[in-house]
């Protein structure tokens, strides 16, 4: 290894990135830092906070133009000055859209062994599963009987947490972006009914589906849908705001249901932000990793080949094209 190529970004998108907003580029090997680690890159997570990033709207940070994207991974250690990180183990940290990281031994996490596939930190059994065990198991406190909205429900966080409220005895309605999505929302999800986005009235459905209105809503997408999902819930009604990929690709974000309708709704709104649950990562990695021996829930992934691909791979998970977890095997 003489050299670390890495995606940049090249132009600020104003829309829907397209591929020629990013290229691939050639870096010196970064210096592994005293005591720390280096890493080479197995596995790269792709997900929606990172339009936000280069729109300067997320608290992790901005990724400008020239800088290479920035990402969590699942990295293998070659050389340690760490005795807690040796080499030839796996890590997660936040490696990067790039071949090879140097971290601080406090910046990687060695990764548990029972982690089968290594792939599943970034997906199930990480940061999406844990944003949707925290979202519907530990804020929203989802029980049986309740009628459950997610949007986005073959996606990496929506996928999870269908399952996580099926196992509850939650009705759980989806909407997803096409009938070969829905059929798996239903087939394979435990999903009771899915809407198509494209072709059915989502307004018309939800009356159909949820006559007594919506229990919890898990907004994933922000936009339009938040203000529809309103309109339907139930009273003492419970929403989580967990996303906004409906506004990620706009200059500006929607101004949201009046407050009127949550006050009549007798409505509890909480933001979800998933950083605030890492110190309980290993609770809901020892629940959740039960759940997957016993075959009672699944994680479908949508692996795009190679560190070249993440671009395209990008645009399609911003344009909602991706079908499960995304994620970048180098």
């Amino acid at each position: 290894m003489t050299s670390n190529r890495q995606i940049v970004l090249v132009n600020k998108p104003d829309g829907v990135p397209a591929r020629e907003d990013f290229a691939l580029r050639e870096a010196p090997l970064p210096e592994m830092p005293a005591g720390g680690v280096l890493c080479r890159t197995r596995f790269l997570s792709l997900d929606p906070y990172m339009r936000s990033q280069i729109a300067g709207r997320h608290p992790s940070g901005t990724v400008a133009p020239g800088e290479a994207m920035r990402g969590e991974t699942v990295s293998e250690v070659l050389r340690s000055d760490a005795p807690e990180l040796p080499a030839g183990r796996l890590v997660r940290c936040m490696g990067g859209w790039r071949e090879y990281s140097a971290h601080a031994a406090g910046e990687a996490r060695l990764l548990d062994e029972e982690i089968t596939p290594p792939s599943y930190a970034l997906s199930i059994l990480g940061m999406t599963g844990l944003t949707a065990w925290a979202g519907m198991v530990w804020q929203a406190k989802v029980r049986e009987g309740d009628c459950v909205l997610i949007p986005a429900v073959t996606g990496a966080v929506g996928s999870a947490a269908a399952q996580f409220c099926a196992l509850r005895g939650a009705r759980v309605i989806g909407i997803a972006g096409s009938q070969a999505k829905c059929r798996f929302a239903e087939e394979s999800l435990g999903v009771e009914a899915c809407i198509n986005r494209h072709t059915e009235d989502i307004d018309s459905r939800l009356k159909q589906l949820c006559p007594a209105g919506i229990n919890v809503y898990f907004d994933l997408i922000g936009g339009g849908l938040l203000q529809t999902a309103c309109t339907h819930l139930a009273d003492h009604g419970r929403i989580v705001l967990c996303g906004l990929m409906a506004e990620y690709n706009r200059p500006e974000r929607d101004p949201g249901p009046p407050p009127g309708l949550l006050i009549a709704k007798r409505a509890v709104v909480s933001g979800l932000v998933v950083y605030d649950f890492e110190a309980r990562r290993t609770e809901y990695i020892r629940e959740c990793l039960a759940l997957l021996r016993a075959g009672k829930i699944i994680q479908r992934e949508d692996v795009s080949q190679g560190l070249e691909s993440a671009p395209e791979a990008f645009c399609r998970l911003m344009r909602g094209e991706n079908f499960g977890k995304l994620v970048v095997a180098l």
